[in-house]
């Protein structure tokens, strides 16, 4: 496997939950607007469980490819109505939507990623698209070398063409890249299309214990932060 690992040049990332805390950044946005009108973290719950099934819509090409914008803006309307917001303004309706564009970072990634960027190329590979990443890089410092995914691709995960798409902006063969997920189904997507993968554990992420503690797939490393990461990939010389 350590032989493998050497052929690396880059390192892309799932960002939601792996990278950023989208549940208690989503939830400290939605408490400032509703205070005690709706539990903030049962709302960003069911937001973010509208999640799959919008872009299953694209993936089954029952809609056209769009950006998450567009997706997480209709889930958002859904989800108002559902607590029984339908209220709401629609200047607070543009503005909330945009609070996926706020999330923060965990705070092993910042440090972590500079340590790696020392000899990988980095980039997202994410389901959030190109003005997302960029404002989530912005806001937490972090060091992309290029942003791949969901726009570049087209299409989104775990579709084949996101992660091969992402290997081919750098010029490199799917075995040459490392997906960084805290996501087995993910990391299981990007080993099929031939990448090698890395599991970084966010039990938290869902809630208190309520995140993936362990890969349920086979991956090539399992560590506990990016830190980790950065210390294990060193290790190989």
């Amino acid at each position: 496997m350590d032989g493998a690992l050497e052929q690396i040049g880059a390192l892309v990332f799932d960002v939601f939950g792996t990278l950023v805390d989208w549940r208690g950044s989503i939830a400290r946005e939605l408490a400032a607007v509703f205070g005690g009108r709706v539990d903030p973290h049962a709302f960003a719950d069911d937001w973010r469980a509208q999640y799959q099934p919008a872009m299953e819509e694209v993936r089954a090409g029952r809609i056209p490819f769009c950006k998450l914008d567009r997706l997480h803006r209709r889930n958002l309307d859904i989800v108002l109505a559902r607590h029984g917001l339908d209220d709401t303004p629609e200047a607070i309706r543009v503005d909330l939507n945009q609070a996926w564009h706020r999330l923060d970072a965990w705070p092993d990634v910042a440090p972590g990623l500079q340590r790696l960027r020392a000899r990988y190329r980095l980039a997202p590979c994410s389901n959030g698209h190109i003005a997302l990443m960029v404002n989530l890089a912005r806001r937490n410092g972090l060091p992309w070398d290029a942003i791949t995914g969901a726009e570049l691709a087209r299409d989104y995960k775990p579709k084949p063409v996101v992660y091969l798409s992402a290997a081919d902006a750098f010029d490199l063969a799917p075995h040459q890249v490392m997906m960084v997920a805290a996501h087995s189904s993910d990391l299981e997507a990007a080993a099929a299309a031939g990448l090698r993968t890395a599991f970084i554990a966010r039990p938290d992420e869902h809630g208190p214990g309520l995140g993936e503690a362990q890969a349920a797939v086979p991956v090539d490393l399992s560590v506990t932060s990016v830190i980790e990461l950065a210390e294990r990939l060193e290790a190989l010389g």
